[in-house]
Order: structure tokens, then C-alpha cells, then sequence
């Protein structure tokens, strides 16, 4: 009798999982399609990325599309936009490191006088639009001369709501025997920070960077504002530049995009597995 009972019990997991399966494949395939659509493109002729209909595999493979970019002219130096984007992004997320984890840390562990004012404050600025900040951030960067210039990429985003959102739900769920310990053995506040939690961390630091890097890797509309000689550009923006007036060669548009799109994806997928457990070990303890 109970072997009769537990067969229906186990076809009804069987199936779900199967469905569980396909549906991850499914997603799998929807996301992973735009990918490998975009770098069979980018090995075809610029004829053959046109033609009707569109061939999925390029009857002959090519990298003349590479070529034009490894040779591009001092409008479209599609490699100083990589490495400008390299340098922005890498500072950008150091930066936003250095800011955010201090003060997470003291909005975690630290009892002060409108403490949860400061907080509530930080976390608002996370429902106001980013674009209402334009014209202020683009009248403090003029002040300070950084305009066509690095640095107004990588400051004026790094004031990160998120990042300090984001690293103080981690350090609440840190243990508090750790710190306690390293009180009794004469340790300050601050070495307890650098030298005990902040080690222990590197899950959610890794996580917090790599989202940084991504934002600031990805970022279109700052960068027009406050960039304007074609060197200085990143690649966002500067990809725009690939598009011809009146036609668009989409081999070398799409080859632009692995350009950039290779860089960030090897981060993550270096990265992964300290993503995973920083989301993991973030929770909502509030």
C-alpha cells in the first residue's frame, strides 16, 4: 500500500522537476540567443550581416570586421574607448568601495543620534531618478574643471545609496562574537573594521564591485554630458560613433559590441562565484 501511494508522489516530482529543467533551458536559450547571434554577425561580411534572408552561421567566416576596428581613424579609436572604459570602471568601483563599506559598517554596528534619519535619507535617493541629477553633477564637475576629462566619471557616481544599502545588510548578519573578541584583545574600532571584517567580506565587496563596474561600464547619457573630444570617450557612447549616417555597417557594429561586451562577462564569470555568496549572505535584516 504505502509503495502504491508514494508512486503518483514521485511522478508529481519527476514532473516538476522535468518542467523546472525545461523552463531553465528555455530562459537559458533566451538569454544566451542575442549573444551568439551578435558574434556570428560580427564574423560576417558587411553584404552578408544585410542579407534577406539573414543567414544565422556566415557562409564565410571573416574578421574584416576586427580588422576595421584594430585600424579604426582618430574619430572611432574603438581600443583607447576600451581602455578609457577599463580605467573609469576600475577606479569608479575602488572608489565606491572605499565610500560605501565605512559607512555601511557605522549605519550596522555604530549607535549615534539620528542614526535612522541617515539611513532613511541614503535609502530615499534610491527611488529618485538618476537623470534628475544631471544638471547639478554636470555644474560641479565644470566647477571643479574635470570636464573632458576622467575623473567626471568616476566621483560624482561613486556617492552609491546602493552600495551602502547593499553592504550594510551584509554586515548585519555578521557575527558579533568576532568583533567582541577582537575588542577584548585591545583592538580599536577601526582595526576591528580592517582587520577582521572587512577580510571576511569579500563576498559582498566582490558583489558590490562587480555591479559597480558593470554600471559604470554600461553608463550612455553622463558620459555625452561631460565628454567631448572622441579620445576621451568610453565605449557606450563612443560605439555610437560606428553608425554611419545614412547606413550602418552591422558586422563592425556588432564586433564593437563583443569588444565590449567580452571585458565586463569575463569579470563576472571570474567573479561568479563570490556573487552567488555575497546575494546569498546579504538577507533583509533590517
Amino acid at each position: 500500500m504505502l509503495r502504491e501511494e508514494r508512486r503518483p508522489v514521485a511522478r508529481r516530482r519527476s514532473a516538476g522537476r522535468a518542467l523546472s529543467y525545461a523552463t531553465l533551458i528555455l530562459l537559458t536559450v533566451a538569454y544566451i540567443a542575442p549573444v551568439i547571434w551578435m558574434v556570428l554577425t560580427s564574423l560576417k561580411s558587411p553584404s552578408e550581416a544585410t542579407a534577406v534572408p539573414p543567414t544565422l552561421v556566415p557562409t564565410q567566416v571573416t574578421l574584416e570586421s576586427y580588422e576595421a576596428l584594430a585600424s579604426a581613424s582618430s574619430r572611432t579609436p574603438v581600443f583607447r574607448w576600451l581602455l578609457n572604459s577599463v580605467l573609469a570602471a576600475v577606479a569608479h568601483a575602488l572608489l565606491v568601495l572605499a565610500t560605501a563599506a565605512p559607512a555601511a559598517y557605522a549605519l550596522a554596528r555604530m549607535e549615534f543620534r539620528g542614526k535612522r534619519l541617515v539611513l532613511v535619507a541614503i535609502v530615499s535617493t534610491l527611488f529618485i531618478p538618476p537623470v534628475i541629477f544631471l544638471p547639478s553633477n554636470y555644474l560641479i564637475v565644470r566647477e571643479l574643471g574635470w570636464l573632458d576629462r576622467l575623473p567626471a566619471l568616476v566621483v560624482p557616481p561613486a556617492a552609491s545609496a546602493f552600495g551602502v544599502f547593499f553592504l550594510r545588510q551584509f554586515f548585519l548578519g555578521f557575527p558579533r562574537e568576532l568583533e567582541e573578541a577582537a575588542a577584548l584583545d585591545g583592538a580599536s574600532r577601526l582595526e576591528v573594521f580592517w582587520k577582521i571584517v572587512l577580510p571576511l567580506s569579500k563576498p559582498a565587496l566582490a558583489t558590490l564591485a562587480v555591479l559597480c563596474l558593470l554600471s559604470n561600464w554600461n553608463d550612455f547619457l553622463w558620459p555625452i554630458y561631460v565628454l567631448f573630444n572622441p579620445e576621451k570617450l568610453t565605449l557606450s557612447p563612443g560605439l555610437a560613433l560606428l553608425q554611419g549616417a545614412h547606413t550602418t555597417d552591422y558586422a563592425l557594429v556588432t564586433a564593437g559590441a563583443v569588444v565590449a561586451s567580452a571585458p565586463i562577462l569575463a569579470v563576472f564569470i571570474a567573479a561568479q562565484r563570490y556573487v552567488i555568496e555575497g546575494v546569498a549572505r546579504t538577507g533583509l535584516k533590517g
